[in-house]
């Protein structure tokens, strides 16, 4: 697909201990069926989707020195470009319980290492080294220790500024401040809980998230989607909504299902795809990651399968955007 094109940021990786335990209970001893250890943190998972599809996409982020391994072994196996920044210490570990008897994942997210402000303008540095020769940028997952809730709000005023293309996916006081900026990203994919926590309203039904996500687009987002989980996700742009329904798979695990359609979207945006065809591809790749263990897509042709049994519909609403 040509020259690197796209950057993931992942300012707090993990290694994902994914456990699987069915039928599990708290405050007892559970039996496990089986143990992986997966190089995560959303984006590099979002990297590893990308990777997955043919896509030239470079990581960077913060990365601890002494248990980098996994994330060496998956850029080299993947051909991702290496721009994490080492710093001492460990890379924090994220524990995934997968109970396939009630298909539920419970996530344990620990804090990650603190961020000093040398390590922030090592990394910043390599940010701007990296924006001469890419286009598009992805910010992803919680931001660790030591950084302010207001960093991805900022970064993405200066790489808009740079004129490149910005999607955010993370949650918290961190989308917040970035929705609360006066540059905001070109794509943001919120859930409906995120969502409504950063605009500190409850958005109880499709007509509130429309209108919710039609208030960015005003501000400067060229595409919301919110992930609705099993019921799908909507996509909001200034001309076209869709709603797209995944078709029901056996699922294997959930973990990276959000950064699955993150990938999904970046990777039409590069092929310029309309927004029907956008939601089939984020949609495929998200149903297609959640049919495995760990941050992989299944082959094309699978894809491609899953992607033809998306319901992808129309929605007209009542007062059309205009900007």
């Amino acid at each position: 697909m040509g020259h690197t094109r796209v950057v993931t940021l992942t300012l707090n990786p993990a290694l994902d201990m994914t456990v699987r335990a069915d039928g599990w209970q708290q405050n007892t001893v559970n039996s496990g069926q089986d143990m992986h250890l997966n190089a995560g943190g959303k984006g590099v998972n979002v990297a590893s989707f990308l990777a997955d599809w043919g896509v030239n996409v470079t990581a960077t982020g913060l990365l601890g020195r002494e248990n980098a391994s996994a994330f060496d072994t998956l850029f080299r196996a993947k051909h991702i470009e290496d721009a994490f920044i080492r710093v001492p210490g460990s890379t924090r570990v994220g524990v995934k319980i997968v109970d396939h008897a009630r298909q539920q994942t419970t996530d344990i997210n620990l804090p990650g290492l603190t961020a000093t402000p040398e390590f922030l303008q090592t990394l910043e540095a390599k940010l701007a080294e990296l924006s001469a020769t890419h286009d598009v940028f992805v910010l992803a997952g919680s931001l660790p220790p030591g950084v302010g809730s207001d960093y991805y709000a900022n970064l993405v005023g200066q790489l808009r500024q740079a004129g490149k293309f910005v999607a955010l996916d993370t949650s918290g006081p961190a989308l917040n401040a970035a929705l609360e900026a006066d540059t905001l990203p070109n794509l943001v994919k919120p859930n409906n809980h995120e969502l409504s926590a950063a605009l500190g309203k409850e958005l109880n039904s499709e007509t509130d998230l429309l209108d919710a996500a039609q208030a960015l687009l005003k501000r400067g987002v060229e595409l919301v989607a919110i992930s609705q989980g099993e019921e799908g996700a909507l996509l909001v742009t200034p001309g076209d909504i869709v709603k797209a329904r995944p078709p029901r798979v056996q699922v294997v695990s959930t973990v990276g299902a959000g950064d699955a359609m993150v990938a999904g979207l970046v990777a039409a945006h590069l092929e310029r795809l309309p927004l029907a065809a956008a939601a089939r591809r984020a949609t495929s790749f998200s149903v297609g990651n959640i049919t495995r263990l760990g941050a992989h897509l299944p082959p094309r042709a699978e894809l491609d399968d899953i992607a033809a049994r998306v319901d992808v519909s129309a929605i007209r609403p009542a007062d059309p955007l205009k900007v």
